[in-house]
């Protein structure tokens, strides 16, 4: 059975249907590695809302289309235009993303996502808030914002931010590539299951309840990198400035020093006010965090490194972005904080959007 789809939706980029009791979406940009677009988001939003009060359906499964992934994360050149034309769009597409990752978080069914292949950004919001999230030794999974001038979204300061020790920080602060086990480890995922039980198990969930299913295609992980780097990591991060850190990783000597390095590549502003959201956010709720990440976002969209940093990476492709200020000591702590001031009437208020869906 095929959902509705949002009227800007192109019907191809995500699809649904009901396959026993089970309802079923794909995102279908393969090419894209299925990167998210606003079409899609919305698209989701509506038919999860709708199956929510189907009693014919018991449970969600999220998959992507082709083999590279699950989902790149949100379709940055989209969000490029909108910025060089000065327009609206962005802020759209991440107040219904938002409400869409909220809602998965909620969800009064199970909602199983195969973060197979790449998951990155967006993608670990469609995923990592469900209740059933599997990872395969394909994984490749991480928040690599400061990479392009921006800080993580989609809840994912609230997610790292609970993850082992200064683990989270890490990850945030690097933006590295994760491995199924790492994500089991930083707790973004639940079971491990190899990569060719996948379409056995997405069948077995048309009849069987989700845990009696997983629970026959389950396999033994390989070891978490990232647990073997724990000591060095609690070490390194456990403070809360940027440059203190970097001169902890550098004093460190080994993998920590090469870690200073990376750290100082991506974007000074992105790099504070990362670390600065993954400390804000200890404490609040999924809506309340994602409230404080539309404030970060939209101050981003506002400044030059988002910008700098998606046309060195993805436009341009020439890997030598230039950052405004340049070097992590440039960036005050004033300039950190107004990333976090109230927007007026600008605010992202999620109770209220959800009770309007």
């Amino acid at each position: 059975m095929t959902g509705k789809h949002s009227a800007d939706s192109d019907p191809a980029e995500v699809l649904f249907e009901r396959r026993g009791r089970l309802g079923v979406v794909t995102l279908n940009r393969p090419r894209a590695v299925n990167a998210l677009t606003a079409g899609m988001a919305a698209a989701m939003l509506e038919q999860l809302t709708l199956w929510a009060d189907d009693d014919d359906v018991a449970a969600v499964l999220v998959r992507g289309a082709g083999d590279r992934g699950l989902c790149a994360g949100g379709d940055i050149v989209a969000i490029y235009r909108d910025m060089i034309d000065g327009g609206d769009a962005t802020a759209d597409f991440w107040a219904e993303e938002y409400q869409l990752n909220l809602l998965i978080s909620e969800y009064p069914k199970p909602y199983i996502a195969f973060m197979d292949g790449l998951v990155l950004g967006g993608g670990v919001g469609i995923s990592a808030h469900g209740s059933v999230r599997i990872v395969t030794e394909r994984t490749r999974m991480g928040m690599p914002e400061t990479t392009i001038g921006f800080v993580p979204d989609v809840g994912g300061t609230l997610l790292l931010s609970r993850s082992p020790g200064e683990t989270g920080t890490h990850a945030a602060l690097t933006g590295a590539h994760l491995s199924g086990s790492d994500a089991l480890f930083l707790g973004l995922a639940d079971h491990f299951v190899p990569s060719a039980d996948l379409a056995d198990l997405a069948a077995a969930l048309e009849t069987e309840a989700p845990d009696t299913a997983v629970a026959r295609f389950l396999g033994e992980p390989p070891r978490s990198a990232l647990a073997a780097q724990q000591e060095w990591i609690d070490a390194c991060y456990s403070c809360d400035d940027a440059e203190e850190i970097v001169r902890r990783l550098r004093d460190f000597g080994g993998e920590a020093a090469e870690t200073a390095g990376t750290i100082e590549a991506k974007s000074p502003t992105a790099v504070k006010v990362a670390l600065a959201s993954l400390r804000r956010v200890r404490g609040l709720s999924l809506e309340e965090a994602l409230e404080q990440e539309y404030r970060v976002g939209l101050r981003f969209l506002a400044g030059p490194d988002f910008r700098e940093g998606i046309r060195a990476q993805v436009v341009d492709k020439d890997r030598e972005p230039h950052w405004q200020p340049a070097t992590l000591a440039e960036v005050s702590a004033d300039d950190v904080d107004s990333y976090f001031a109230p927007l007026g009437d600008r605010e992202l208020k999620l109770a209220k959007e959800r009770d309007n869906v």
